[in-house]
Formats: structure tokens, C-alpha cells, sequence
């Protein structure tokens, strides 16, 4: 699945680096895209600013380099100032295209918007701009809505305010709770993340 050969190229994919705090679940689903071919990409690096995170190990079960960094004591999910600088510096010794954020429960900002200006994607679980930051199905749910989704969007300065690339619709079903709902948003996010990532290359995103 690796190739240690350079910076990327439209005609073999993006170089990717995917940042995550939790379970990997959309680090796999993009893994899984690139096996099966459907995805033209390398996973160069992956970041967390968790140090036992699922991610981590399955990074490294794949072979793909994986590190923690330790995030600081900044409040409000910021990463300290020195966090920043190492991810900087280990995404350009990476040479890195494209970042995709998957489950990373810190708040990007600068030096890291500045080095890869429109080069950053998130993916988040509603149909924004409903609902960003924590918990959006639970918000989706307890407020009578009938349809919540997921959506890929840019990173910008703000929380989940960037530019939407793609959505997927998600119907919220009768008897569903939190935890049923955000299993079926996990389905579509896993689908349509790898997809975008394709698309948004082949545009000529961080090219």
C-alpha cells in the first residue's frame, strides 16, 4: 500500500497525512479505499494527540509511520504553540499534500492553516452548518429532526465553518437513540470521505 517515492502527482494521488484522537474508523475506511483501489493515494503519516489511541496502533499495524504528539495544556481543544510547530515540521519532512483530519478533537489554527492553506479536510457528522462541534447526532435527535447526515468540508480558522465540499443524508428513524444513528452516519462518512478526497485531488486541490 506504501510508497516511499516522493511528493505527489495527479497521475499516482495524493500524499496524505490523516490527524485523529479516537478509534480511526474514517483512517481505516481511507486505508481501505487505497487497497482496494478505488482511492489513488498514500497514507504518509499519521498524527495523534492521543498517545493510546486505536489510530496509532492501527497505523502502525499497516505500516504506515505513526506518531504522537503531545497536544499541550491550552484550553478550549487548542493545541499548544510547540504542538503546532511539530506537526508543521513532521507534515513538510513528510512531504505532504493533502491533510484529511478524522476525529481530531483539536481546534486547527495557525502556523498549520498557513502551511497548507486549503489543503485541510474534515469530515463532521451533520449536514452542516447545522450543529457543528460535539455531539451533533445527539443534537440532531433531541431536536425532533427528521434527516441529519455528514459533511466534508475545508478547514478554516473557524469550527467546522469551512467550505462544504460534500454531504450525505441520513434519515433519522423511528426508535433510534444516539448510538444507532451515529452508527448509521458512520456508514455514509466512510464512503463519502475517501470519495471526496479522490475528487477534490483530481480538482486540483493541493497541487
Amino acid at each position: 500500500m506504501q510508497d516511499d517515492s516522493g511528493g505527489g502527482s495527479k497521475n499516482k494521488g495524493p500524499r496524505l497525512a490523516v490527524l485523529g484522537s479516537g478509534r480511526g474508523s474514517n483512517f481505516e475506511a481511507i486505508a481501505d479505499a487505497i487497497d482496494a483501489g478505488t482511492l489513488e493515494a498514500e497514507i504518509a503519516l499519521v498524527i495523534s494527540d492521543v498517545a493510546h489511541s486505536r489510530i496509532l496502533a492501527l497505523a502502525q499495524e499497516r505500516g504506515i509511520p505513526a506518531i504522537h504528539i503531545e497536544p499541550g495544556s491550552e484550553k478550549g481543544g487548542r493545541l499548544s504553540d510547540a504542538a503546532l510547530k511539530e506537526i508543521v515540521d513532521r507534515l513538510e519532512a513528510a512531504s505532504v499534500d493533502l491533510i484529511a483530519l478524522a476525529g481530531f478533537m483539536r481546534i486547527v489554527r495557525a502556523p498549520l492553516l498557513t502551511a497548507f492553506p486549503g489543503r485541510i479536510l474534515n469530515i463532521h457528522p451533520s449536514l452542516l452548518p447545522k450543529y457543528p462541534g460535539l455531539g451533533a447526532w445527539r443534537q440532531a435527535l433531541e431536536s425532533g429532526d427528521t434527516e441529519t447526515g455528514c459533511t466534508v468540508h475545508l478547514v478554516d480558522a473557524g469550527v467546522d465553518t469551512g467550505k462544504t465540499l460534500a454531504q450525505a443524508k441520513v434519515p433519522i428513524l423511528p426508535g433510534d437513540t444516539a448510538e444507532t444513528l451515529h452508527a448509521r452516519i458512520q456508514e455514509q462518512e466512510h464512503r463519502l470521505y475517501p470519495q471526496v478526497i479522490a475528487e477534490t485531488w483530481r480538482a486540483g486541490l493541493g497541487q
